[in-house]
């Protein structure tokens, strides 16, 4: 996983893009959408066979787009954790069916 922050934007607000290539890049972005606010857009962008999800964040302050984006980072981790065991749960289970 890669990630990358950049800040820019109106000088009213703070915003923050973070690009995350990995390999089940729908179905990370589809479980932290839930989470998202009017402030919060989670989208998935293919460039060159890779995918990859991509969050944008705006908030009003730096301290609360620094709260918002360091929640956003862990939820993303942990559905990372979740698909990753999912995966390998749903391979043992291939394979046991295909040895039958």
């Amino acid at each position: 996983m890669t990630d990358d922050c950049a800040t820019a934007g109106d000088p009213g607000s703070r915003s923050a893009t973070i690009r995350t290539e990995v390999d089940d890049a729908a179905v990370l972005a589809g479980s932290v959408r839930p989470d998202n606010t009017s402030e919060i857009d989670t989208r998935v962008e293919r460039d060159d066979g890779r995918s990859a999800v991509v969050t944008t964040i705006e908030r009003d302050t730096t301290g609360g787009l620094r709260t918002t984006v360091d929640d956003y980072v862990v939820n993303l981790a942990v559905a990372q954790e979740v698909v990753q065991i999912a995966n390998r749960h749903a391979d043992t289970q291939t394979n046991t069916t295909h040895d039958k």
